[in-house]
């Protein structure tokens, strides 16, 4: 991706700021609304890898491994149906997060609104679905500029040996 592309961010910084803005508002109603930092980071980077947005799943990786995912939670959030590592709170919180990633698509069908609905409280619900819509709408940015994501030295040091 070495083409060069207009750089939303910089080219007007107060939209970014705005949006920013909106993030940490985001950020303290699913905070107040019972989504800890662990549902929130899982959230926030299901919604990135479904974008495609290298830029917010690398963010999102290094907060989530400190709010307490594992490597292994890592490795299984893309495969998290097939997978038994997440709760039923979780899977219920990616769900949602995949209906808004993909709302164009049939809005929050019914079906994916009751499952979740079963599972996460009215307040909760309301957290992720804050972050979703959030979290979407900077991956629309990030990756219209195609925002760089360099290989990083550490990367060798800190990943977990091999068997």
């Amino acid at each position: 991706m070495a083409e060069s592309r207009v750089h939303l961010s910089k080219s007007e910084p107060t939209a970014y700021k705005a949006l920013d803005a909106f993030s940490r508002e985001v950020g303290r109603i699913a905070r107040e609304n019972g989504v800890d930092d662990r549902l929130k980071e899982l959230v926030l980077l299901h919604c990135s890898q479904l974008n495609g947005c290298a830029y917010c799943a690398r963010i999102h990786s290094d907060r989530g491994l400190a709010a307490g995912i594992t490597y292994d939670d890592l490795a299984q959030l893309p495969v998290w149906r097939e997978s038994g590592v997440f709760s039923a709170r979780e899977r219920a919180a990616l769900e949602l997060a995949e209906a808004y990633t993909f709302i164009h698509r049939d809005g929050i069908p019914d079906d994916v609104y009751d499952r979740v609905g079963a599972v996460l409280s009215e307040k909760e619900y309301l957290g992720v679905s804050w972050l979703a819509i959030s979290i979407n709408a900077f991956n629309r940015v990030v990756v219209a500029g195609r925002y760089a994501v360099p290989p990083r030295a550490a990367d060798v040091a800190t990943a977990p040996a091999s068997s």
